[in-house]
């Protein structure tokens, strides 16, 4: 049977290893340009803020239908 050495074999380097790893992933890295990170974030806050209106005008309504359903008032 063939022994899976991946598990047995020390892959070395510790934090200082872990460390080149890391920074040669981030050079690998597409980073975004200014004008596309402005766009994105703008994009990002209109959703955010449609999805809250929206949910909010859902909540009011059903707690306007359970008021006049079952004839409560909340204080």
């Amino acid at each position: 049977m063939a022994e899976n050495k991946k598990g047995s074999e020390k892959s070395g380097g510790g934090l200082i290893g872990y460390l080149r790893g890391v920074k040669q992933e981030f050079s690998k890295v597409v980073w975004p340009t200014r004008e596309e990170l402005t766009t994105d974030t703008i994009v990002v806050f209109a959703c955010v803020a449609f999805f809250a209106v929206t949910f909010w005008l859902v909540d009011t309504g059903f707690l306007a239908a359970l008021k006049g359903i079952l004839g409560i008032t909340l204080s």
